[in-house]
């Protein structure tokens, strides 16, 4: 991992980085576009991670040729999704990793293409671990013109958490979050879904199976 300048700050991505939310939106979207005999598989749902819900939304749409608007099967998942986020529990190793980096007094946020509600759904049932966190800037934050893979979400982080974008470390598991971080001009680590081609993170300072194969001792911290 590039060393200069030490970084100071760490930023997050939300679903499949620190809360195991993905299965939930497998469930549910599977369970609405199997009513036109489609299937939401693998090949489908690696091209929406990480984006915006509307951006994921229209590309569902038209990859499946589904008869219904982006819009549509937004409202349509929706009491699904809730039900699910209530209950959404941590990725493996998340929780022990973040509280090790605040124990040294490093600054650490969230940034997630999710809407602040779902964010406040998702993070619920963890309000002692997510309080560790200094800001949490979500997709529809209107400071956020451009979703992932655009920079805007991690720029707004940074500005939030008072850092400056060279001395920030993203913590990404989609190709467009590792683009986004890249765009704003930060190191990045990947830990991708194991299905997914290393190829597309081509451009991480590092790539991990999980939190746990992560060297804090490694890492060029201050």
């Amino acid at each position: 991992m590039r060393r200069d300048p030490p970084i100071e700050t760490i930023i997050y991505d939300l679903d499949g980085v620190l809360l195991d939310t993905e299965p939930i939106y497998t469930h549910v979207t599977q369970a609405i576009v199997g009513q036109w005999g489609k299937v939401f598989d693998w090949s489908v749902k690696s091209n929406m991670i990480g984006r915006r819900s509307i951006d994921s939304a229209r590309y569902l749409v038209e990859r499946l040729e589904l008869p219904i608007t982006a819009e549509e099967y937004l409202d349509l998942r929706q009491s699904g999704l809730d039900e699910g986020f209530r209950n959404a529990p941590a990725i493996a190793g998340a929780e022990k990793f973040s509280r090790a980096l605040d124990s040294r007094g490093l600054a650490q946020g969230i940034a997630t293409s999710s809407e602040r509600v779902q964010f406040e759904l998702k993070s619920s049932s963890h309000p002692e671990w997510f309080s560790i966190f200094l800001a949490a800037v979500t997709g529809d934050d209107p400071r956020v013109g451009t979703g992932k893979p655009a920079p805007d979400i991690f720029l707004v982080a940074a500005k939030d958490l008072g850092a400056a974008p060279e001395k920030c470390l993203v913590i990404e598991d989609s190709p467009s979050g590792v683009q986004a971080a890249i765009a704003a001009g930060m190191r990045v680590v990947a830990i991708p879904d194991a299905r997914m081609d290393r190829e597309r993170y081509s451009g991480a300072d590092l790539i991990v199976d999980a939190f746990d194969a992560i060297d804090i001792a490694a890492l060029p911290l201050v």
